[in-house]
């Protein structure tokens, strides 16, 4: 075991790149909303969140942890009054709402407060306060209310930040941007052991991180190191976030309860879930019901449907990762989603008034043929192992002439821009949605990725109208009733923290028309 001096040199080493300190302001020249830094043992050292933002409120998240590596996060094993406020103002000169919450040795001592009552389509801020400590101070903001305009929606979508692979520049970068909303479309944590030199970060860690999580107290501690990175803190202080989960938040390309190599998986999976709330900005429902699909609305401009491709999927009828198409998969009875998830989905698309419906997804809904259309092998984890599943969702848009149905995904540490047909089996079906795929945040690391394995496939899918496979980053979004636009901003490396930002490709969605052109 490392040694307790060791153990809070680290934690000193992380509180001090993560600014875990006394109460900080969020700049008013729209820089990154990160804790001062400071040392000690001060109990928001993971900093703070917002999410799943409504017209007339917000989700505040923060999590008590002064010891994030030792059992119980060094908090008391009683229930403890935490203090919680909006303004107006980072200043905190104007007060609109506050009060007292409790924060639970069970929940891991996190708090999560579903704010309402605020005016639509503002920014607020907010902050919290255990025992004379004050949490640094977060921002987040309303929708426009419901039958509004709507205006424009900023947003950017990410995924796949594997700790050990990288730093996060991107969300350095990202936080110093001016959003409306960041959707994070999974793998937030991977589900492995943390090595002793930390991988491409060439930072030490405790011995406890060695083995990969299996109970609910380790995957405590495995959020706790992702959430103490400064960038990551910085980007979620500035923005409220919209988050789904993939498979690496429990084990790589698991279905429902089952697993291709561990067969049952449902006592690792109620854990992770468990920990999965416990350091998300996300509402009660996902800790209930461990319900976490749900909608968002951006006046009439936007519809914004969260999915869990996880939780409810059959287990792959065809087999397991790369395999060969079979029959299997057009089976009725065989689900992406669960058929209650599909339900909710398909009444909210058919009820749906908004410009633009955005969906969600942890995976490819797009098809990708391996080896040209004389084979049939396909990527059995993605909707291409759903084929049935995916036309019913397809059949959906059409029959309800559902506006502007565009796709962000994560998942593929590559980037697709996929034109989406009605029946991907019959190439001549019309064209009736747009899919963007992004990037990694750091998965995969500054190695050699996937193009030279998804390369040599991309022409045999005319759909696929943009693929690289070589770069880190994420999406940033813009929408307005005319037309949507997707940058692809990527990053040269993420062996350090201060590289630079660039924009390698830029794509528009023509409100009306399905299909991205570049720009």
């Amino acid at each position: 075991m490392t040694t307790s001096m060791g153990r809070r040199r680290f934690l000193a080493a992380l509180s001090t790149a993560a600014g875990a300190a006394a109460l900080s302001q969020v700049p008013a020249d729209h820089a990154a909303a990160a804790p001062r830094p400071g040392g000690g043992n001060h109990p928001f050292q993971l900093g703070v969140a917002s999410g799943d933002p409504t017209a007339t409120g917000a989700v505040l998240w923060t999590r008590l942890v002064p010891e994030p590596f030792e059992p119980g996060g060094g908090m008391p094993r009683t229930r403890v009054p935490v203090q919680w406020q909006v303004a107006r103002d980072e200043g905190f000169r104007r007060i609109v709402a506050g009060g007292t919450t409790w924060a639970l040795p069970e929940l891991g001592h996190s708090v999560h407060v579903e704010v309402d009552g605020l005016a639509p389509d503002r920014e607020w801020f907010y902050r919290f306060r255990y025992r004379g400590e004050t949490s640094p101070v977060g921002r987040t903001r309303t929708t426009p209310a419901a039958g509004a305009p709507g205006g424009s929606l900023a947003f950017a979508f990410a995924s796949c930040q594997d700790w050990v692979s990288g730093y996060y520049p991107s969300y350095r970068h990202m936080a110093d941007d001016d959003l409306d909303l960041v959707v994070h479309l999974g793998d937030y944590v991977y589900e492995g052991g943390i090595p002793a030199d930390g991988g491409l970060r060439r930072t030490g860690t405790p011995d406890v991180l060695r083995s990969a999580p299996r109970d609910l107290e380790r995957w405590r501690m495995q959020y706790a190191l992702y959430k103490a990175d400064p960038d990551l803190q910085a980007a979620h202080a500035r923005f409220p976030w919209a988050v789904t989960w993939d498979d690496h938040e429990v084990k790589n390309d698991y279905a429902g309860t089952r697993q291709e190599h561990a067969g049952d998986i449902t006592a690792l999976r109620a854990a992770a879930y468990q920990a999965w709330y416990e350091h998300q900005p996300v509402r009660r429902a996902a800790l209930d019901r461990a319900r976490i699909y749900r909608r968002l609305r951006w006046g009439r401009l936007a519809q914004l449907d969260i999915l869990d491709g996880r939780q409810y999927r059959s287990v792959p009828p065809c087999g397991w990762g790369e395999a060969d198409a079979c029959t299997g998969g057009y089976d009725p009875a065989v689900t992406m989603l669960g058929f209650p998830q599909e339900k909710w989905l398909f009444d909210g698309l058919a009820a749906s008034e908004a410009r633009w419906n955005l969906l969600g997804s942890n995976v490819m809904l797009g098809r990708l043929e391996h080896d040209g259309p004389a084979g049939d092998r396909l990527w059995h984890d993605a909707w291409d192992g759903y084929p049935a599943a995916r036309k019913r969702l397809t059949d959906t848009w059409v029959r309800h002439r559902v506006d502007n149905p565009v796709v962000i995904t994560g998942d593929w540490h590559s980037t697709f821009v996929n034109d989406i047909h009605r029946d991907f089996d019959r190439p001549s079906s019309p064209v009736v949605g747009t899919e963007f795929v992004g990037t990694s945040i750091s998965s995969n690391g500054d190695g050699e990725v996937y193009g030279p394995y998804y390369g040599p496939m991309i022409r045999h899918n005319p759909h696929i109208k943009f693929f690289d496979g070589d770069r880190r980053g994420y999406v940033r979004c813009h929408v307005d009733g005319s037309r949507m636009r997707a940058e692809l901003r990527t990053v040269p490396t993420v062996s350090r923290r201060d590289v630079p930002e660039s924009v390698f490709a830029s794509f528009v969605v023509e409100s009306g028309r399905p299909g991205a052109h570049r720009v």
